[in-house]
Protein backbone atom coordinates (compact mmCIF):
# COMPACT_ATOMS: atom_id res chain seq x y z
CA UNK A 1 0.00 0.00 0.00
CA UNK A 2 2.97 2.04 0.51
CA UNK A 3 3.28 4.09 -2.82
CA UNK A 4 7.11 5.69 -3.18
CA UNK A 5 7.47 8.10 -6.41
CA UNK A 6 10.69 9.10 -7.80
CA UNK A 7 11.68 12.42 -9.79
CA UNK A 8 14.12 14.67 -10.93
CA UNK A 9 16.36 12.17 -13.16
CA UNK A 10 17.47 13.09 -16.48
CA UNK A 11 20.69 13.45 -19.09
CA UNK A 12 23.75 15.47 -17.87
CA UNK A 13 27.22 16.13 -18.98
CA UNK A 14 29.87 15.07 -17.19
CA UNK A 15 30.61 16.95 -14.33
CA UNK A 16 26.64 18.73 -14.03
CA UNK A 17 24.41 18.59 -11.31
CA UNK A 18 21.01 16.86 -10.53
CA UNK A 19 18.44 16.37 -7.96
CA UNK A 20 16.48 13.48 -6.98
CA UNK A 21 13.29 13.76 -4.97
CA UNK A 22 11.33 10.75 -3.93
CA UNK A 23 7.92 11.23 -2.11
CA UNK A 24 6.52 8.75 -0.18
CA UNK A 25 2.87 7.90 1.19
CA UNK A 26 4.03 6.62 4.42
CA UNK A 27 7.41 7.18 6.38
CA UNK A 28 9.58 4.56 8.09
CA UNK A 29 12.68 4.91 9.86
CA UNK A 30 15.18 4.01 7.03
CA UNK A 31 14.63 5.74 3.14
CA UNK A 32 17.71 4.96 0.83
CA UNK A 33 18.54 5.06 -2.70
CA UNK A 34 19.62 2.61 -4.88
CA UNK A 35 20.63 2.26 -8.15
CA UNK A 36 21.16 -0.31 -10.75
CA UNK A 37 22.89 -0.42 -14.13
CA UNK A 38 23.08 -2.67 -17.20
CA UNK A 39 24.22 -5.58 -16.65
CA UNK A 40 25.45 -4.75 -12.93
CA UNK A 41 23.80 -5.52 -9.59
CA UNK A 42 21.41 -3.01 -7.76
CA UNK A 43 24.04 -1.13 -5.08
CA UNK A 44 23.25 1.58 -2.94
CA UNK A 45 23.92 4.76 -2.90
CA UNK A 46 23.01 7.02 -0.09
CA UNK A 47 21.15 5.98 3.51
CA UNK A 48 19.47 8.12 5.66
CA UNK A 49 16.98 7.09 8.90
CA UNK A 50 14.50 9.17 10.61
CA UNK A 51 16.59 11.08 12.46
CA UNK A 52 19.10 12.27 9.97
CA UNK A 53 21.84 9.76 10.13
CA UNK A 54 23.46 9.24 6.55
CA UNK A 55 25.97 6.67 5.08
CA UNK A 56 27.54 6.97 1.22
CA UNK A 57 28.72 4.58 -1.29
CA UNK A 58 32.68 5.44 -1.34
CA UNK A 59 31.93 5.66 -5.38
CA UNK A 60 29.79 8.60 -4.46
CA UNK A 61 31.07 10.24 -1.41
CA UNK A 62 32.12 13.87 -1.43
CA UNK A 63 29.59 14.29 -4.76
CA UNK A 64 26.38 12.94 -3.39
CA UNK A 65 24.18 14.52 -0.75
CA UNK A 66 21.09 13.05 0.53
CA UNK A 67 18.54 14.78 2.59
CA UNK A 68 14.76 14.65 3.96
CA UNK A 69 11.61 16.75 4.36
CA UNK A 70 10.01 14.51 7.26
CA UNK A 71 7.39 16.79 7.23
CA UNK A 72 6.49 16.09 3.55
CA UNK A 73 7.46 12.61 3.45
CA UNK A 74 10.01 13.36 0.87
CA UNK A 75 13.51 12.27 0.01
CA UNK A 76 16.46 14.32 -1.53
CA UNK A 77 19.44 13.15 -3.58
CA UNK A 78 21.38 16.22 -4.87
CA UNK A 79 24.18 14.76 -7.00
CA UNK A 80 27.22 17.37 -8.11
CA UNK A 81 30.05 16.85 -10.17
CA UNK A 82 28.31 13.67 -12.39
CA UNK A 83 30.19 11.13 -13.95
CA UNK A 84 29.48 8.59 -16.81
CA UNK A 85 29.83 6.23 -14.28
CA UNK A 86 26.91 7.37 -12.03
CA UNK A 87 24.56 6.42 -15.48
CA UNK A 88 22.19 3.77 -13.95
CA UNK A 89 18.69 3.69 -12.86
CA UNK A 90 17.74 5.49 -9.64
CA UNK A 91 15.30 4.06 -7.33
CA UNK A 92 13.73 5.13 -3.60
CA UNK A 93 13.59 2.37 -1.48
CA UNK A 94 12.17 2.13 2.05
CA UNK A 95 13.19 -0.63 4.99
CA UNK A 96 10.46 -0.20 8.23
CA UNK A 97 13.76 -0.85 10.99
CA UNK A 98 15.37 1.34 12.62
CA UNK A 99 18.57 1.30 10.57
CA UNK A 100 19.62 0.73 6.46
CA UNK A 101 21.11 -2.23 5.51
CA UNK A 102 23.59 -2.23 2.96
CA UNK A 103 21.91 -4.74 0.44
CA UNK A 104 18.39 -4.06 -1.21
CA UNK A 105 17.25 -7.33 -0.15
CA UNK A 106 15.75 -6.39 2.99
CA UNK A 107 13.62 -3.26 1.72
CA UNK A 108 10.61 -2.93 1.74
CA UNK A 109 9.23 -0.86 -0.84
CA UNK A 110 10.26 0.26 -3.98
CA UNK A 111 9.77 3.41 -6.20
CA UNK A 112 9.98 2.72 -9.93
CA UNK A 113 12.77 4.19 -10.57
CA UNK A 114 14.25 7.52 -12.74
CA UNK A 115 16.84 7.63 -15.48
CA UNK A 116 19.94 9.24 -15.07
CA UNK A 117 22.33 9.40 -17.96
CA UNK A 118 25.65 10.92 -17.73
CA UNK A 119 27.47 11.70 -21.08
CA UNK A 120 31.08 12.70 -21.22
Amino acid sequence: QVQLVESGGGSVQAEGSLRLSCVASAYSWCMAWFRQAPGKEREGVAYITRGGTTRYADSVKGRFTISQDNAKNTMYLQMSSLKPEDTAMYYCALFRNSWCPDGPSAYNYWGQGTQVTVSS
